[in-house]
């Protein structure tokens, strides 16, 4: 299937799911080898996929446990610069449950999983009182993640 992402005028477009799990206290975090910034884990959307069906494969895909999608919390649209695109992105952002019993539970330390196309990615867990020194992105995040709201929040979130 093709992702949707495409580029006009010299900007980049993409609509992108992510995954909040929670747990005693702390989110669940992921970087890349690619880059030195945390993310929820999740990924791109492909066309015609509903985005909960989406954020299900992608999770699946990074790190190899199923899923079940609980609510969504936010939607994001998010202006940023990334590796020198000028990127305009809709984020999904769902609370997610993780399986009782995976390599995830109760896991300390970093988790190295294998993306797409072999990336290495790093997991961990982080407590969500304690944030402030990760950089988180989208930055509002490192705050949100402590208490996601009861209905779907709208968030203009702008980084350049």
């Amino acid at each position: 299937m093709t992702m949707i992402l495409f580029e006009s005028e010299g900007v980049r477009f993409n609509l992108r799911v992510g995954g909040v799990a929670l747990s005693e206290g702390k989110a669940l975090l992921q970087y890349t080898e690619l880059d030195t910034f945390w993310v929820v884990p999740g990924g791109r959307v492909e066309m015609m996929e509903p985005a909960t069906d989406a954020l299900k494969r992608e999770i699946a895909e990074e790190l190899g446990v199923e899923v079940t999608v609980d609510r969504l919390s936010w939607t994001v649209e998010n202006f940023f610069i990334y590796q020198g695109n000028r990127t305009h992105e809709i984020g999904l952002y769902f609370l997610i449950n993780l399986p009782e019993v995976s390599a995830l539970s109760n896991h300390e330390g970093i988790l190295e999983t294998t993306g797409e196309q072999g990336m290495k990615l790093f997991n961990q867990w982080h407590p969500v009182d304690d944030l402030d020194h990760l950089d988180i992105r989208p930055s509002f995040l490192r705050d949100a993640l402590a208490s996601p709201p009861d209905q779907p929040a709208h968030v203009v979130h702008l980084r350049e």
